[in-house]
């Protein structure tokens, strides 16, 4: 059985925050390509379909991104 060390805990904590950086810059970047404001659509005009592309957007990228890291 595997110990669990500082370094393997602040390895997780490091790549943790940079898979949700990636995840975030990815977000911003589809809000600046696509032409209206997917937040507002979302939460005012309450657009079920853009709510569910969007996410499954999230889920998609969460996890190449999980993969990218993990290996």
């Amino acid at each position: 059985m595997d110990t669990i060390t500082i370094k393997l805990v602040l390895n997780s904590i490091v790549f943790s925050i940079v898979g949700i950086l990636i995840l975030l810059c990815t977000y911003f970047i589809i809000e600046k390509i696509t032409p209206e404001n997917t937040w507002k659509e979302i939460s005012q005009n309450k657009n079920t379909a853009l709510a569910i592309i969007v996410g499954a957007f999230i889920i998609g990228i969460s996890m190449i991104i999980s993969a990218a890291i993990h290996g």
